[in-house]
């Protein structure tokens, strides 16, 4: 339903803004130590201040005598923190709070709060309210300068930086066109990073319920809001970008590494409607050789949309169609919404009613909301006990050999006037009884929690994959996110760029919007630059709805799917240098999809760039996101950089004007990078004979120095952890007439299938003459069919090695004319 101008009819106008009739805290009249805290009586409301771990801070407020320590699901337990030890003085005028180099000052008469962290801009607080009338509903002003930039708030329309922006944090089904004034989508992550000149700090609210950030209404102030429960502020020091993201990460923890078909390319289609099709379309990528790990299967999979079944009719045995797609190299991941459709003929239904499992209201009946099946209940998934027999439901979809599920309308959407749960809605959270108003937002969490460890458990050591449309700060444990139901609009792809970043800056790096575009009708145009594009996110699936144009990479003609089987295809040839990305991202929390002002946050030009993006710390790709549209401008950062494809090198700190005509994405790799590569792959998993890596090495001419500490494991198990994987050391010393090369192991666990190693050494700067231990130069169809050897491209100036995988490593030395 669309708006007409009487939704601006003069007496509906409002000045969108919370009404302010609170108090601030008042006089601070009792200052007392408690439990490793400190606490601040003040006349309207009390604060406590605690230290949580280096450079983290927690600030709660409370009333009666005693706060609450307890955290939300937001929080992972850790053993690792260590508390900084608290010292404070008081006067009449103000009390001095120190965590180490943590300084924490407060004013008795205001309560006003500065915070400042050793290297990095002071954080004021200047006032801090409570509504007289409510419950909870506190404000907090913080203070901006000019020269504050805001990232962060997970999934959020607009551009990169949020400065200017308001946002409110409150899952919602939202199939309407997602444009910039959208307040709020399927994911809350209430989380903001503030970047200064080059210095940063991070600010996590952690409430569940509705809250408000809004960058907007005040020039020089960020307004923090909660409408339900206590404000509970972490403050994160960095000094930088990268710092505060790991120290959050150290807070609501880290993605597993996920499965490597996984990273993959995904086909998906609302829906695919009977074995028939899902066979012929697993049959279609094989013939015509367009890799594909995973074919999603939604809603109409099912009985009715009853959850854990099978439609009968359209899948008449889902057992053998399950084996011959694993004879193909798919995986199937099957949609699992949480309304569970309220029949009592219906074996899962009953169950929920029998154990207890559901939501209920105040009054003690169990709620229920019609969804896709007609009306249905909703488990509690706040419960450990809840959550344990959602848990074992997965045994319905691994016994079918499904290690992946996908988890839609966990807001939870209902189709209500309010479009959710209401919100008086009671939850059991552990004995802890909240409304749903106040943990709304970990509703999809915590289905996703469930889902994930029940197929943990299931899958016996093999890593599974969740799929999640709605989540809040810690959902990054669990699942990766898909940005919901976009649309086939170029702008809608050039939208994907800051919003998939900025959820890789709130901490979830595992996540990607539908290529195409799922409602609406795509082109082949569309299609093509979105695949261009997409195959460089972290999650990677093709989408679109019913009744609109299939969007199959074939489905527009032998030019378009030739683009897209080239893309898809480079997205496994690059797949080593894109699983290690992973795996940082698995033990530090920062991206791989990355925005270039987290690898360059000194430089202004790229403070809100965002329609070009880094993987990893040193590629740069800049999409075409308009149509009919060869040329762009590209920004290229400090450093030197050499075009991808051509090998062309470029000085850093200008813009470029690219030629880009369809079948090409301008990609930049940055002088001393080292890429990894490998051959392409039907899927992931697949074994290929003469398997390899590719170390191609950007050299950066006369001297430098190039290095990556790669990782591997076997990709599809929990092996890992008992140490099953390798690291290699790979660095190149360049200095004007030699090459010094090694590669070594500092981790072996993991016995790598591979015959050999390559590199690859671009752009040098003189002719090779020899390389140490491996014989005069080949011609390159000798060197192809060689085990060992080397060969160079006058025209390219590039050399190639090749070696025999070897556990010891590597060491020689390439002298250069």
């Amino acid at each position: 339903m669309q708006d007409t101008s009487a939704a601006i009819h003069p007496e509906h106008a409002s000045q969108h803004v919370q009404n302010h009739t609170g108090v601030a805290i008042g006089a601070i009249t009792c200052v007392k130590e408690q439990d490793q805290g400190l606490l601040l009586t003040g006349t309207y409301f009390n604060l406590a201040i605690m230290s949580v771990d280096a450079g983290v801070i927690r600030i709660k407020t409370f009333r009666g005598h005693k706060p609450n320590w307890k955290t939300t699901q937001a929080i992972v337990e850790s053993s690792a923190r260590k508390a900084a030890p608290l010292a404070w003085s008081a006067t009449d005028e103000e009390v001095s709070i120190t965590f180490n180099q943590s300084k924490i000052t407060v004013n008795r008469q205001t309560g006003a709060i500065q915070l400042k962290g050793e290297g990095m801009p002071a954080v004021d607080i200047v006032s801090m309210q409570r509504n007289r009338e409510a419950v909870g509903d506190y404000t907090a002003f913080v203070s901006l300068t000019h020269d504050d930039h805001i990232y962060g708030l997970g999934e959020k329309t607009g551009f990169l930086d949020k400065r200017g922006e308001r946002y409110t944090m409150w899952n919602s089904d939202v199939y309407a066109p997602h444009v910039p004034e959208m307040e709020a989508l399927y994911q809350s992550i209430p989380f903001l990073t503030v970047l200064n000149q080059g210095a940063s700090y991070g600010l996590f609210l952690d409430n569940p319920g509705k809250t408000v950030f809004d960058m907007r209404t005040y020039a020089d102030h960020a307004m923090l809001q909660t409408w339900t429960g206590e404000f509970d502020l972490y403050w994160i020091e960095g000094p930088t970008m990268k710092e505060v993201l790991v120290r959050y990460g150290d807070l609501t923890g880290r993605m597993p590494l996920p499965p490597k078909w996984a990273l993959g390319y995904h086909q998906s289609r609302y829906s695919y409607m009977d074995e028939k099709e899902v066979l012929e379309l697993a049959h279609t990528f094989r013939d015509k050789e367009i890799p594909c790990d995973v074919i999603h299967l939604d809603i109409h999979y099912m009985n009715g949309y009853r959850v854990f079944t099978f439609d009968e009719s359209r899948f008449p045995n889902p057992e053998r169609m399950m084996e011959e797609l694993r004879g193909l190299g798919f995986h199937v991941v099957p949609i699992v919404d949480p309304g569970v459709k309220k029949d009592p003929m219906y074996a899962v239904y009953m169950e929920g009613v029998e154990g207890d499992f559901y939501c209920k209201t105040a009054e003690g009946e169990i709620y229920t909301g019609p969804v896709w099946p007609g009306e249905s209940a909703f488990p509690d998934f706040t419960e450990s006990r809840v959550r344990d027999w959602w848990k074992e439901k997965q045994r319905f979809y691994t016994d079918l050999g499904i290690d992946g599920i996908w988890n839609d309308m966990n807001e939870p959407a209902i189709f209500n006037e309010t479009k959710t749960m209401d919100v008086h809605v009671m939850h059991g959270n552990e004995g802890d009884r909240k409304t749903h108003g106040e943990l709304h937002n970990v509703y999809g969490m915590c289905m996703s929690q469930a889902s994930y460890e029940g197929l943990k458990a299931l899958l016996e050591g093999k890593r599974p994959f969740v799929l999640t449309r709605a989540g809040y700060s810690g959902i990054q444990r669990y699942a990766a996110v898909w940005t919901g139901d976009n649309r086939s609009f170029w702008e809608h792809m050039s939208m994907a760029m800051p919003m998939v970043m900025n959820l890789g800056l709130s901490g979830v790096p595992f996540s990607g919007p539908d290529i195409g575009g799922f409602a609406h009708h795509t082109s082949g145009e569309l299609l093509a630059r979105w695949t261009q594009m997409g195959v460089f996110f972290p999650y990677v699936r093709n989408h679109s709805a019913i009744d609109t144009l299939r969007q199959e990479p074939w489905s527009f003609g032998e030019e378009i799917e030739r683009i897209c089987q080239q893309y898809i295809s480079l997205r496994y040839q690059w797949m080593p240098y894109l699983y290690h990305w992973f795996y940082e991202a698995s033990k530090t929390g920062l991206p791989l999809m990355r925005p270039l002002v987290l690898e360059y946050p000194n430089d202004p030009q790229v403070y809100n760039l965002c329609d070009q993006f880094m993987v990893g710390d040193s590629v740069i790709v800049a999409p075409i996101y308009r149509p009919n549209t060869e040329w762009r401008s590209v920004y290229l950062p400090e450093g030197e950089w050499i075009d991808y494809w051509s090998g062309e090198r470029f000085a850093g700190q200008q813009h470029i004007h690219v030629h880009a005509p369809l079948e090409k994405l301008p990609i930049y790799v940055r002088a001393g990078a080292v890429l990894l590569e490998g051959p392409v792959r039907q899927y992931a998993e697949q074994e290929i004979s003469a398997d390899h890596v590719i170390a191609s090495v950007y050299l950066q001419g006369q001297s430098g120095f190039s290095e990556l500490h790669w990782y591997e494991d076997d990709g599809l198990t929990f092996a890992y952890e008992e140490g099953q994987w390798n690291k290699m050391s790979i660095q190149v010393t360049e200095t004007e007439q030699t090459l010094h090369v090694t590669a070594k192991y500092s981790e072996y666990g993991y016995e790598t299938k591979r015959d050999h190693l390559q590199f690859r050494f671009i752009r040098l700067t003189a002719a090779p003459t020899s390389v140490s231990g491996l014989g005069d130069r080949m011609e390159l169809d000798a060197w192809t069919q060689a085990a060992t050897g080397w060969t160079y491209d006058e025209a390219r100036c590039e050399l190639w090695v090749k070696l025999q995988e070897n556990k010891a490593g590597h060491e020689f030395k390439v002298t250069l004319a």
